[in-house]
């Protein structure tokens, strides 16, 4: 069982920056590749960015590329999204998700664990 924790949401004007976080219980982190996903109001949930079991293997959204890192620290059982350039259609809740498949994926169907949710409001 994972358990994830996400923060560092918030309230930002447009071209700002915030850096989201998400903290992992267990001693499996290492071994899940890790995505972090957002849902707009009346929107489906969709792919932001996602991450290998060692760090390589990244993965992002043609709408936020350029923009966005993700990375994780396996010592600190953490994934981060550091996000750059904010615009008002970044506004969404984001998640992160946890992966125990062997193959890579995009597809939220496929991750198995899932934190709460963190909210990020993008101000024009």
């Amino acid at each position: 069982q994972v358990q994830l924790v996400e923060s560092g949401g918030g309230l930002v004007q447009a071209g700002g920056s915030l850096r989201l976080s998400c903290a992992a219980s267990g001693r499996t982190f290492s071994t899940h590749a890790m995505g972090w996903f957002r849902q707009a109001p009346g929107k489906e949930r969709d792919i932001v960015a996602r991450i290998g079991r060692s760090g390589g293997n990244t993965y992002y959204a043609d709408s936020v590329k350029g923009r966005f890192t993700i990375s994780r620290d396996n010592a600190k059982n953490t994934v981060y999204l550091q996000m750059n350039s904010l615009k008002p259609e970044d506004t969404a809740v984001y998640y992160c998700a946890a992966d125990t498949g062997i193959i890579l994926t995009i597809d939220s169907n496929e991750y198995d664990y899932w934190g709460q949710g963190t909210q990020v409001t993008v101000s024009s």
